[in-house]
């Protein structure tokens, strides 16, 4: 195992400036057996056995996560006018509003936080900014984060090349050793029908603090309450690792793109494969385990020595092996006691062994416009429905009866009316901020690419 004073090139593509248009690095091929299955990509088959897991795992999706960095550089003057000037305006209207600066648009919010006079979204196509009032005194004036869908639709290249970009349009200089990376989080998606996570099969180092999460939510479905659908070990600074239902947190928080994605996947490696849902029947059948490991800031520099990205791309898959050593999800062998005996569980290998490669232009592969249409669409029938029930119950107060709803929805819509041609400049204002607000869902990846 190659150690942190030890570099060697983990990543052969390694970007220098990031990729926009370059095809998705191919998913490991994982299978371990001579099974029919042998030569799809992504399909991993427990050798039989009489204490062994041996319903097929495959991978849906592995990729970057969260990356969180730092720049010891501050915003120019001219910049920190305009910001100023337009957050005042946020905090008139009493909220976040649509800016443009150079082609660069971010949502600002009316407040800061944390140290810092600003913080600006670019949606979920781009970072979350935050920026200092500049002061010599302090350099690290800017700190930025992306979130899980940049990091599986585009990749770690694209997010480079964002960086660079966003920061060149906003006029801010800076220079390859002033990027910090405080924080980077790597996860493997598998399907693994019947699973059932056990925390204590987890064997780690006795100073690793661990957490479960039990839930009963499918109780209804499966008879089964008090499932554990969550382990945590580490801390968020240092080293972490976390096993979770993938499924049941999208389901959870409505994250729907998610289903697009692994579906993507699971159409690469055959036609006739059966696509996931949400259905609760299928929750056992379609059980999506997500291994992650997360490596925070203490991790990162003062482990490995990693701070700017050519450290990043030369160490990280070298610290993610690791990790997968010294925390390790085993396979329980009868009559042995000594859980450090117990060989790695068959979940565990295929998260490795998706890991193990070159992990700097991982991304989905799938087309971000479909994803983006769904979660369009998810808003639509999300506000129709608090449309429909409001209506509902206006004319509840109203005391109609049953058979009266048509007309009385009908007259509710005339008076809408009404008010709109009452207060046309207001409601003008009202659709613009509206549009404002979700501009960036309606964007193409090809409009990102322009802008």
């Amino acid at each position: 195992m190659t150690g942190p004073g030890h570099t060697r090139p983990q990543n052969k593509s390694c970007p220098a400036g990031g990729t926009k248009t370059g095809a998705p690095a191919p998913a490991p091929s994982l299978s371990t057996s001579t099974d029919k299955r042998a030569d799809q990509r992504g399909v991993i088959v427990a050798p039989p056995s009489g204490n062994t897991f041996q319903q097929p795992i495959t991978v849906l999706h592995r990729g970057f996560d969260t990356l969180a960095l730092a720049i010891r550089t501050n915003i120019p003057a001219d910049l920190f006018d305009y910001l100023e000037a337009e957050k005042e305006r946020a905090d008139q209207e009493r909220r976040e509003i649509l800016i443009d600066y150079n082609g660069v648009k971010l949502h600002l919010k009316a407040h800061g936080g944390n140290g810092y006079r600003f913080i600006a979204s670019g949606g979920q196509d781009g970072a979350t900014w935050f920026f200092k009032k500049p002061n010599t005194k302090d350099k690290w004036g800017i700190r930025l984060s992306f979130g899980s869908y940049f990091m599986a639709v585009h990749g770690l290249g694209r997010a480079k090349a964002h960086v660079e970009a966003v920061l060149e349009r906003l006029g801010i200089q800076h220079g390859p050793d002033d990027i910090s990376i405080s924080r980077a989080d790597f996860c493997v998606d598998l399907l693994a029908p019947g699973f059932v996570l056990i925390p204590d099969q987890f064997v780690m180092h006795s100073a690793a603090g661990r957490r479960d999460h039990v839930t009963d939510t499918e109780k209804s479905v499966n008879g089964k309450s008090g499932r554990t659908t969550s382990v945590t070990i580490g801390s968020s600074r240092n080293r972490q690792a976390i096993v979770y239902d993938k499924r049941a947190e999208v389901i959870a928080h409505s994250k729907s793109y998610w289903w697009g994605i692994w579906n993507h996947t699971l159409a690469q490696i055959g036609p006739d494969r059966t696509l996931l849902s949400p259905d609760p029947a299928q929750a056992d059948a379609n059980r999506v385990i997500r291994v992650e490991f997360r490596a925070g800031k203490d991790l990162l520099k003062d482990t490995w020595g990693i701070r700017t990205w050519a450290q990043f791309f030369d160490r990280f898959g070298d610290l993610c092996r690791q990790s997968g050593q010294v925390i390790r999800y085993t396979q329980p062998v009868p009559g042995d006691s000594n859980r450090a005996r117990w060989p790695d569980h068959p979940l565990w290998d295929a998260a490795c062994e998706a890991m193990n490669d070159d992990l700097a232009e991982m991304r989905s592969g799938a087309d971000p416009n479909p994803l983006k249409a769904v979660q369009r669409e998810d808003h639509i029938n999300m506000l129709f429905r608090n449309v429909l029930g409001t209506s509902i119950t206006l004319g509840a107060l109203m005391g109609v009866g049953f058979d009266d709803l048509p007309a009385t929805l009908a007259d509710l819509a005339k008076r809408m009316r009404a008010e709109l041609a009452k207060n046309p400049d207001k409601t003008a204002k009202q659709l613009q901020a509206a549009k404002d607000r979700y501009v960036f869902i309606g964007e193409t990846d090809a409009t990102l690419q322009a802008r």
